[in-house]
């Protein structure tokens, strides 16, 4: 069993949370000035390191307040937990964004928006295009 500390509540069974993705992903200024692939990059496009993460999670079976947490990937020991609004904790491992820096992730992509790993996999119709 994993016990997951609430910042309200205290120490509770894991099954009483609800994991809600990578925490300080900052909303887009002008949502509507965004291409569809940047737009499709804030959305599902997330990092996914091995080691320290900072987390958004729920705690749906008690308090039911969302709260951030940092969890090490590899062994899923928290090693900060701390109310939304709060700074994240320094802890070493944790990659912090660099300042001004991109706010989506950068993949490529090819002219019409496409993934270019894909694009390039894809079968080829005679024509040139894509089936």
């Amino acid at each position: 069993m994993l016990l997951i500390e609430c910042p309200d509540c205290g120490p509770r069974n894991e099954v009483e949370f609800h994991y809600g993705g990578q925490a300080h992903v900052a909303y887009p200024e002008d949502p509507s000035a965004l291409s569809d692939r940047e737009w499709a990059e804030y959305l599902f496009y997330r990092d996914n390191p091995k080691g320290p993460f900072a987390e958004r999670w729920q705690h749906a079976g008690g308090c039911r307040k969302w709260f951030n947490a940092v969890r090490d990937t590899a062994t899923y020991e928290f090693l900060a937990v701390y109310r939304m609004g709060e700074p994240r904790p320094d802890i070493p491992g944790l990659e912090r964004p660099a300042e001004g820096a991109e706010p989506f992730h950068t993949r490529g992509f090819d002219e019409a928006g496409r993934d270019d790993a894909r694009a390039a996999a894809a079968p080829q119709t005679p024509e040139g295009g894509q089936r």
